[in-house]
């Protein structure tokens, strides 16, 4: 999920370093998909139970599939079976056990066997896009952030935690 932020604010200093160094921040905040600064978080949810594994967050303008290689790629069990979004189109070549959507292209329209899979796949994944929704109630990650960036992290966690609270209590 993209969480939009306030824009990099400016430098005092007037020196050529700083006014570099002030885009460079800008550029990394930046997402060209949405337009404008943002924070991006990745959040593991076990499919059964709906409860929050983990949270990962990182500026907007990384690739969901380059976060989860630099976050936990390398580091899933290979037993464990991952079920992701289009955006994760290269997962099966690290992890065997995922499965993904198959996207269309203009060339090559999905056939009825595809559009049954990937029906069922999305099928499947409702349970996590509900508990996506269920966060996003919260409106930490639906309006615009304007804290400081450094503690959004440790805020998406506090509300993962009380969406596993509440689960845990029902």
């Amino acid at each position: 999920m993209e969480s939009r932020v306030q824009r990099p604010k400016r430098n005092r200093q007037r020196n050529k370093k700083a006014l570099k160094n002030r885009k460079n921040e800008q550029k990394r905040w930046y997402s060209k998909k949405k337009k404008y600064h943002t924070l991006k978080s990745q959040i593991v949810i076990c499919a059964k139970t709906k409860i929050i594994i983990a949270v990962f967050i990182d500026c907007g303008r990384r690739h969901d599939f380059a976060m989860w290689k630099k976050s936990i790629g390398v580091k899933v069990v290979k037993h464990i079976k991952i079920q992701a979004d289009k955006g994760y189109q290269g997962i099966a070549k690290l992890h065997k056990n995922s499965e993904t959507p198959k996207k269309k292209t203009k060339k090559c329209p999905l056939t009825k066997e595809e559009k049954a899979n990937n029906r069922r796949i999305n099928s499947e994944r409702v349970a996590i896009e509900h508990t996506n929704c269920r966060l996003k109630r919260f409106h930490i990650l639906d309006y615009p952030y304007r804290n400081r960036r450094k503690r959004f992290g440790l805020r998406v966690s506090l509300f993962c935690g009380l969406h596993n609270f509440e689960l845990a209590c029902s």
